[in-house]
């Protein structure tokens, strides 16, 4: 019979998790980035970094986020362009009350606004 007590040296250590932010932003949410001017609709959401080290490494260390939280694909745009992107949730605020956002794939993923939040089509949700 095997024994299993708090002093049992043959268990397994325990392993230590960062921890990691809950997820502040959802598809249909509008945001802005904080530090440079274009604003997005998010579309998908990962719980932690998971783009390329090297899409990482590119960024400057002295702004490069940590990977241990929330980064969301954002349905992107400025002045200039539309375009895809991936930012980090401490980069983000919300920006719902700014309207709509012009991106030409919109109307693929989400069928309206509504109070500031897009509402995604029935066949993107899960």
């Amino acid at each position: 019979m095997v024994s299993e007590s708090p002093n049992d040296d043959t268990r397994s250590p325990s392993v230590v998790a960062p921890l990691i932010e809950r997820a502040r932003f959802a598809p249909g949410d509008i945001v802005r980035h904080r530090m440079f001017d274009f604003r997005g609709v998010v579309f998908d959401v990962d719980p932690v970094f998971s783009n390329s080290d090297e899409w990482y490494e590119a960024i400057p260390e002295a702004v490069r986020p940590a990977k241990e939280q929330p980064y969301y694909h954002l349905l992107a745009e400025n002045d200039d362009s539309s375009y895809i992107a991936y930012v980090s949730q401490q980069n983000l605020v919300a920006d719902g009350d700014s309207g709509p956002v012009d991106h030409p794939q919109i109307d693929t993923m989400f069928e309206g606004i509504e109070r500031g939040r897009y509402r995604l089509r029935a066949i993107h949700r899960h």
